[in-house]
């Protein structure tokens, strides 16, 4: 049953074209994650990030910083690696919609005045990820060889 489920969720297209889409997507995430995360790159780590979610209704603040964090940044790390693609990718769709409602869409499209046009690529990217699967050069390609 394990092996079944397994073969299911790493099963994907044998192309080389989500590879393109995988690794910027990947690092894209796990520099966001880990902003939120670990203060990387100018960010506010969970302490910071979780203050300005409760400031903006979304509670409680630190564990929704965790979560969001932990999906971005381990997400990123699991589409980069193309192990555990599909419910990576599933993970990062859900983030990226909340993303979208609770911060993003009253501003518009356009990233300049903060508007959701980077979440919605975002979360493009993930739901192609999610429907393809990681593609020819994954882990997830190399566990279905070996479980067959």
């Amino acid at each position: 049953m394990f092996t079944s489920l397994l073969n299911k969720l790493t099963t994907s297209t044998q192309s080389w074209s989500t590879l393109a889409l995988r690794i910027p997507i990947g690092i894209t995430f796990m520099a966001h994650g880990g902003q939120k995360l670990f203060a990387w790159f100018g960010g506010y780590g969970l302490e910071g990030t979780g203050q300005w979610m409760a400031s903006i209704g979304i509670e409680p603040g630190y564990q929704m910083a965790l979560m969001a964090g932990s999906a971005e940044f381990f997400g990123g790390m699991a589409l980069l690696l193309g192990l555990l693609v599909r419910p990576a990718a599933f993970m990062l769709v859900i983030t990226m919609v909340v993303a979208i409602f609770s911060v993003h869409l009253s501003n518009g499209l356009f990233m300049s005045n903060n508007g959701y046009e980077f979440a919605l690529a975002l979360l493009a990217a993930s739901a192609s990820l999610m429907l393809s699967g990681a593609g020819k050069l994954s882990l997830d390609n190399l566990l279905t060889k070996r479980t067959n």
